[in-house]
């Protein structure tokens, strides 16, 4: 399916496919900054479940909110400021490490939200959803273990 078509984008139309799946298909939304190199995910699916697997090292599984709703999973971070080196004066010599909240959505149809499994462990994120044969009606919010 959409694995299929990403390992199969080269050619005519690979810059269009690479545009489509980068930017709409999973709907990048980071905030406040828009910066791929935030929460890089992989996704997987077989025909009977997705699993998606999110950096998001430095996170406190407190501080991150998983939610699925009318066909869309949505993972948002909070991270508050960091406790940097300083020089004698107290400023901070490099800093590229960004706090604050990140979001990320993707398409992900037919999930049994029943049957979700997520996990955090060593800065990653790890999602499992079973597909459907049916379509639910509402969302729920997922909780980590």
């Amino acid at each position: 399916m959409a694995n299929e078509l990403q390992r199969n984008n080269n050619g005519l139309f690979g810059d269009m496919m690479q545009d489509w799946f980068g930017n709409s298909f999973f709907n990048n939304t980071n905030l406040p900054f828009v910066n791929s190199n935030y929460m890089k995910t992989d996704i997987a699916e077989t025909a009977k479940e997705y699993r998606v697997k999110v950096d998001m090292p430095g996170f406190d599984k407190k501080d991150i909110h998983i939610s699925y709703n009318n066909d869309l999973l949505t993972i948002t971070g909070h991270r508050d400021t960091f406790d940097d080196q300083s020089d004698k004066e107290g400023n901070i010599l490099h800093s590229e490490r960004r706090y604050g909240q990140m979001s990320r959505q993707y398409r992900l149809p037919d999930v049994d939200l029943e049957k979700v499994n997520a996990k955090y462990t060593d800065g990653v994120l790890l999602l499992t959803l079973p597909k459907l044969t049916m379509k639910p009606d509402d969302g729920k919010h997922i909780e980590i273990d």
